[in-house]
């Protein structure tokens, strides 16, 4: 005789896995939320802050801050030309490190993937790349190149391809299945999916993506010249240590204007691309 299921057991059977399934993530969040606590605390105990040389402190940096006004722009040739530079060297980085991330995306990207291996392989590369900061690439390449504009681009380029890569694999694995599926079931070649298929469905996001590279990518420049390796970031730091404070702020202004007008421009092209798409 057949065993009747009645309706009102159905809900209750399916609800349990899913009860379960949150149950187990709230307590993994749980221990998630205790762990950062208690190291938290334990950071506050381990530091030692003294927090003592607080008051001084602010004391010492309303003194400086007196001592930059008013802007000092005498050197505003060279503080210029700098800037030049750091707006050259995060170009060259950052296209170039989009030109080798675009090929490498199509390969690591698992739904159109020619070979999983690969995929895996890249990614893990990339996932290093990026593991280490633009700074200490900076600081690789002035060791290997020596000082100037080289190990800045090559910096920002090594960094942007394994940031990239992390991003155009996203962008590409979020096209639609189904049109993927569609051209392999008319017997479309691998390269006919990627120019036919998913290139035209992940345009938009990723030149949205490269223009947002951009702009980290032009900040991370200003701060390679600190290290040697080109740009106005060396003009501000030989003007804080030589205790011209009034020469720092001025090259200041110029890197927030720097920064900021490209952030207007990019804004600006980031909203076309939404409208066109």
């Amino acid at each position: 005789m057949a065993t009747v299921i009645r309706s009102d057991e159905l809900p209750k059977q399916e609800a349990r896995p899913a009860e379960r399934i949150r149950s187990k993530r709230n307590r993994t969040l749980k221990l998630y939320g205790i762990f950062a606590a208690l190291f938290f605390v334990f950071s506050l105990v381990q530091l030692q802050l003294d927090y003592s040389r607080l008051l001084p402190g602010i004391g010492k940096f309303a003194k400086t801050v007196g001592l930059m006004f008013p802007p000092d722009a005498s050197q505003w040739k060279h503080v210029l030309l700098a800037a030049v530079e750091s707006i050259q060297v995060a170009i060259l980085g950052t296209v170039i490190g989009i030109v080798i991330a675009f090929f490498l995306a199509f390969l690591a990207a698992d739904n159109i993937a020619p070979n999983k291996m690969v995929s895996w392989l890249i990614r893990s590369f990339a996932s290093l790349l990026r593991a280490i900061p633009t700074l200490i690439w900076a600081l690789i390449f002035i060791v290997a190149v020596g000082m100037g504009p080289l190990p800045g681009v090559l910096a920002i380029m090594v960094h942007a391809v394994g940031g990239l890569i992390k991003v155009f694999t996203q962008s590409l694995e979020e096209v639609d299945e189904g049109v993927i599926e569609a051209m392999r079931s008319t017997g479309a070649s691998w390269l006919q999916i990627v120019l036919q298929g998913v290139l035209p469905c992940a345009l938009s996001a990723l030149l949205a993506w490269c223009v947002m590279r951009f702009e980290g990518d032009l900040a991370e420049s200003t701060i390679l010249g600190a290290v040697g390796a080109g740009g106005i970031g060396f003009e501000l730091s030989h003007a804080m240590r030589s205790y011209h404070f009034d020469q720092a702020l001025f090259v200041g202004l110029v890197i927030f204007l720097m920064v900021f007008s490209v952030e207007i421009v990019s804004n600006r092209l980031k909203l076309k691309m939404r409208k066109r798409a």
